[in-house]
């Protein structure tokens, strides 16, 4: 069995010092409900000499709100406390859709949607949802602070843009304002701790009868979660009906492309940052 150091950081600056350090050999760790697994399991994809518990890190278990800035979700916090806090329920429901479906209640008092995200697994649940409401993702490593569309994160299964060198922080959702709704669902073939064979998440903004926004992204029909840009088109600009509805539907049907075998490939994208 491979020895695996492991290393608790105690703020945002130690931990990208010892990822840093590692010649990319370290892997932070939030809830473990998936790094873990694959570390046990022995996935080629995650070759790790140290894990970093970043768990104990302040900004990374930050769960506020407000008018300006919209819901911060720290990168650890886990999706028990999402779906219970006040906030959520208040100015974000839907996200209540994707926290109360990864894994069952024991895994959801680790899991985190930073930590889904990071998974980068084309079924993960947060992630269409996470782009329905315009999610934007901090990025900090030795070079500073960067921020990135959460549509942007992930280049291919199970990667990301984030550098080896680089923590997600946290995932800022902006206030979706007056008209909005938004909703994730997800189609399973046994139960509720089956994995998605299509998830769909959708937001729109509705003012005097027509649609001024939209957001649709899908999970599990194609290498990574995708933005459906006709599907959006579809919808922005006409009156609120079932024509319009039923139109994004088919550019969405269109979208997927659902693989037998999902495969990455070598290169993988830098993911553009704002």
């Amino acid at each position: 069995m491979k020895w695996i150091d492991y290393e608790n950081a105690k703020t945002v600056d130690e931990a990208i010092k010892i990822l840093s350090q590692s010649g990319g050999k370290a892997r932070p760790m939030a809830g473990g409900t998936d790094l873990i697994v694959q570390l046990r399991v022995k996935d080629p994809r995650v070759d790790a000499d140290i894990v970093v518990n970043i768990k104990d890190i302040p900004e990374l278990n930050e769960l506020s709100y407000n008018a300006k800035k919209g819901l911060t979700i720290g990168a650890a916090v886990p999706c028990y406390k999402i779906y219970n806090d006040d906030n959520v329920i208040n100015h974000f429901p839907a996200l209540i859709d994707s926290a109360s479906l990864i894994g069952g209640t024991l895994i959801q008092g680790r899991a985190s949607l930073g930590g889904n995200l990071c998974n980068a697994a084309p079924s993960g649940d947060s992630i269409p949802n996470l782009v329905a409401h315009n999610g934007v993702a901090t990025l900090v490593g030795p070079n500073g602070t960067r921020e990135v569309a959460v549509e942007d994160i992930c280049t291919g299964p199970r990667q990301t843009c984030i550098e080896k060198d680089e923590l997600l922080v946290s995932i800022n959702l902006p206030n979706p304002g007056e008209g909005f709704g938004a909703n994730y669902i997800r189609f399973i073939p046994r139960n509720e701790m089956d994995i998605a064979v299509v998830g769909a998440g959708v937001s729109v903004n509705i003012s005097s009868g027509k649609f001024t926004a939209a957001k649709v992204s899908l999970a599990s029909v194609a290498p990574t979660p995708i933005s459906v840009p006709d599907a959006i088109s579809a919808l922005v600009g006409e009156s609120v009906g079932e024509g319009p509805i039923q139109n994004a539907a088919n550019a969405a049907k269109k979208a997927a492309k659902p693989a037998k075998v999902a495969k990455s490939s070598k290169s993988t994208k830098r993911c553009k940052s704002s």
